[in-house]
C-alpha cells in the first residue's frame, strides 16, 4: 500500500464523521480512546482496523455491536460482529458512547436467554 493511500485511511476515522448506521455526527475526541471508529449514539462500527488503529482492513463492512465485554480491570469493550466478513472485534468504550445503549446492549443478554424461562413452583 503506497505512503498517500496508508495516510489517506489513518484519517478516515482519526477526524470526525457520520455514522454510517444512523448517520448521526460522531466527534474524533472523546476520553477514552485514542482510535475512534464507532458510533457514540447507535456504537455501530465500520471493518477498518486489523489491529487498533491501522485502519489496514479492506472489508469496510458495518460491525454491528452484538455484546459488551466487561474486562478484569473493570473497563467495558464492546464486541461487534462484521456483517460481511463475520469477524469479531473489541472496541473499548469511549467517555461520550450513550449509556443508555450501553446498558441496553450488557442486558440484551438477560432479556434473550438461549432458553426458555419457566417460573418455578
Amino acid at each position: 500500500m503506497s505512503d498517500r493511500k496508508s495516510h489517506r485511511r489513518r484519517d478516515e476515522c482519526d477526524g470526525g464523521f457520520s455514522c454510517r448506521r444512523c448517520g448521526r455526527g460522531v466527534s474524533p475526541e472523546a476520553y477514552g480512546t485514542r482510535h475512534r471508529n464507532h458510533c457514540c449514539w447507535c456504537l455501530w462500527s465500520v471493518h477498518v482496523d486489523e489491529n487498533p488503529g491501522d485502519r489496514a482492513s479492506v472489508c469496510r463492512g458495518l460491525l454491528e455491536p452484538i455484546a459488551v465485554w466487561v474486562k478484569r480491570d473493570g473497563e467495558w469493550s464492546i464486541v461487534h460482529r462484521c456483517m460481511t466478513c463475520g469477524e469479531l472485534k473489541t472496541n473499548r468504550i469511549a467517555g461520550d458512547d450513550n449509556p443508555w445503549s450501553l446498558i441496553a446492549l450488557g442486558a440484551r443478554a438477560l432479556a434473550q436467554p438461549p432458553f426458555p424461562l419457566e417460573s418455578g413452583s
